[in-house]
């Protein structure tokens, strides 16, 4: 039995002897126990260790400049602070600049060499615009919280004629409300009636009915398009932006949001957040979400509506509120970090029961989901999906404490993928967009976990990432990207594209393009350029070398400019980490930061028994520990030192993994065949 299998067998035995809680049908394990054995982990995984140039807080020099923004640099559609998938790469500048000067890494022709001669680092301005947010920045305004002048302002200064706002809240339910749903729709539209009539009745509506409905309007505008709204309204978007943000954050201080105990009013506050939080999400977004979470505990959101003896309509909308804030918790800690302030083990909320808005209105209301699509089947994918996240955020950490293993979390993703699949595709007509447009919201948010999970081990240091891992990177970060395009670009899916960017934030495109320019002889490499012209928006004309260099210079730049500003601080141990790992080597020159993606196939192959051809090439296989006393890693870097701990998984039984992930997807073969 291989070792794997070992893994997978204990894993399933011990099931049966670990404490769980179960939250809507689904087993939950105990955080705080062992889930196997270390002694019978896979050989290749008992040395992989994660970067120590990615850690997962950030600290700052006390001088650091807090006038400028927080949102990091912009290079086309990326957008890169000093947190990275989550992780804090306080040397990201030195690990470019140290892939760039690696010469293994020059793949230029001569001809290239020649009439591209390197240019002198250009001196970047200090307020360059690649330090600006972006069009869709949303800042909530200073005097949301610290002023009282919002209490003196009138509704009428910010509310618009009728047409205009039943325009703007149709607009609302054919963009937003069916992606990120916080109301029942039918309630909804009744307020929504009683509000007008009672503005025409002189009657000024109760402020958290005000909230709402700005919040509702808010999120139609920043839905639609420039051209749109100059078309309908004949003003620019950011005006009208501008003026129904000030409209909600005055309603929402008149309604006290920060002592409320109103179900609208937090409403109101959660809907405001949603256009805020897309792609730029700086510390104020950060902070507001937090307030969100606490005002929610503060009113029990955290527990299930049905404890309350509350009707499954109260209960319903309660459900929706406590999910979209957990999506909000998990959107604003991977930008701004350290972690999401929301933890399984904290809430017993259910998920909202898959069913009409209609349904729930009935004399006999389901208390069971429906199988079918329905009005909030997309928001239950996103939710879904959410949680899965969530417990990964949870899993890292444990990773790096070896408390679990990788082999357990990749299996965990799987088995997930799985029961999606299994639960949500017959459900999923393609032909229709919006469910088109949920199906490729799951497949995303997926690939999104094995990239969550195996980047820190993208460009480890003890010992490179195996092939097999490495190609679940390609593959799962590519097929990313190609599903952000199609939901950006696609003209039957633009109603929804206005959300996109809360989804992914383009991240994967620095782990490819840092793969690519090692390897620019990847089988995904078309697929992958593709979707890095697209991300970067580099010209066209150039070749593949000099796109790729270009692309990480300027990153590097950058970033280093960036990193100055914030004057972020680097942990005491990382260079030590560093050093020590580097100090092994003693066939290299010193070079405290390892080379990205530098996982290289082996050049002398005179110690490797011949196995035939494959695709086109020869085939060996890694000579063991007896006949090799330094032992030999087929996916090892040239940089690594010789060491028995490094053969290439020669105790792993592949039949078990091959059921996680099959063999014709998950080759391990990564690279093209030469050309002839």
């Amino acid at each position: 039995m291989g070792s794997l299998e070992r893994v997978l067998e204990q894993d399933v035995a011990g099931k049966g002897n670990q404490r769980k809680t179960k939250r809507d049908g689904v087993l939950v394990k105990d955080e705080d126990e062992d889930e196997i054995n270390f002694l019978l982990l896979p050989e290749d995984e008992k040395d992989l260790e994660g970067s120590p140039l990615a850690v997962g807080d950030a600290a700052y020099e006390d001088d650091a400049d807090d006038d400028i923004m927080d949102l990091g640099i912009r290079m086309g559609k990326l957008r890169l602070t000093e947190r990275i998938g989550g992780f804090v790469r306080p040397k990201m500048g030195e690990q470019l600049a140290a892939t760039l000067n690696d010469s293994k890494n020059d793949h230029g022709s001569p001809q290239e060499k020649a009439a591209s001669p390197e240019a002198p680092t250009p001196q970047l301005s200090l307020f360059a615009s690649f330090l600006a947010p972006g069009p869709t920045y949303i800042a909530p305004f200073s005097t949301f919280f610290f002023s009282s002048s919002n209490q003196s302002t009138s509704l009428m200064d910010f509310l618009p004629s009728k047409v205009a706002a039943d325009c703007l809240i149709q607009q609302y339910w054919n963009a937003v409300h069916c992606i990120a749903r916080v109301v029942h729709r039918p309630t909804f539209q009744r307020r929504y009636d009683t509000f007008w009539t009672e503005i025409r009745m002189g009657i000024e509506p109760a402020v958290s009915v005000q909230a709402v409905v700005f919040a509702a309007m808010l999120s139609a505008v920043v839905s639609m398009s420039e051209g749109s709204i100059l078309q309908d309204f004949g003003v620019a978007k950011q005006s009208l932006v501008e003026n129904f943000q000030m409209g909600t954050e005055t309603a929402l201080t008149r309604a006290n949001i920060l002592r409320t105990t109103k179900i609208e009013t937090l409403q109101g506050f959660v809907m405001y957040m949603i256009p805020l939080c897309r792609q730029e999400v700086s510390r104020a977004h950060s902070a507001l979400c937090g307030t969100a979470i606490r005002i929610a505990e503060c009113m029990g959101l955290h527990r299930d509506g049905s404890e309350y003896g509350l009707s499954p309509l109260e209960t319903h909308v309660r459900r929706m509120i406590w999910y979209q804030l957990c999506f909000l918790d998990i959107r604003t800690c991977e930008a701004q970090g350290p972690r999401p302030g929301i933890r399984k083990e904290d809430f017993d909320t259910k998920l909202p029961l898959n069913v009409n808005d209609a349904d729930l209105e009935q004399r006999s209301p389901p208390t069971e989901s429906s199988s079918r699509w329905t009005d909030i089947t997309f928001t239950l994918i996103r939710m879904e999906c959410l949680e899965m996240l969530r417990q990964i955020w949870v899993d890292r950490p444990r990773l790096d404490k070896r408390k679990i293993s990788l082999t357990s979390v990749l299996s965990k993703i799987e088995n997930f993928r799985r029961a999606m699949q299994e639960k949500y595709m017959p459900m999923i007509d393609d032909r229709i967009p919006i469910q088109h447009c949920g199906h490729l919201v799951m497949d995303l948010l997926i690939r999104r976990m094995h990239i969550m999970v195996l980047n820190k081990y993208h460009n480890g240091v003890a010992k490179p990432i195996p092939d097999r891992l490495r190609q679940i990177i390609l593959t799962s970060g590519t097929e990313l990207l190609e599903y952000a395009m199609e939901i950006e670009t696609s003209l039957v899916l633009e109603p929804w594209a206005w959300y996109a960017s809360a989804y992914q934030q383009h991240h994967a495109a620095l782990l490819l393009i840092l793969e690519l320019f090692a390897f620019p002889m990847r089988k995904e490499a078309d697929r992958i350029w593709k979707c890095l012209d697209y991300v970067f928006e580099v010209p066209t004309h150039l070749s593949r070398d000099q796109k790729a260099r270009l692309i990480l210079t300027e990153l590097r730049d950058k970033m280093n400019v960036y990193r100055d500003i914030r004057k972020i601080r680097a942990p005491t141990g990382m260079l030590e980490r560093l050093e020590q790992a580097q100090s092994k080597d003693s066939g290299s020159p010193h070079n405290p930061f390892p080379i990205l993606g530098a996982a290289r196939q082996p050049t002398d192959t005179s110690n490797y028994q011949f196995h035939g051809f494959a695709n086109g090439e020869m085939l060996f296989a890694p000579p063991s520990i007896s006949d090799s006393p330094g032992g030999s890693s087929e996916a090892g870097s040239s940089n690594e030192p010789p060491n028995a701990k490094d053969d290439f998984m020669t105790e792993i039984d592949w039949s078990e993994w091959d059921k996680l992930f099959p063999p014709d997807i998950t080759t391990g073969e990564i690279n093209l065949p030469p050309f002839p």
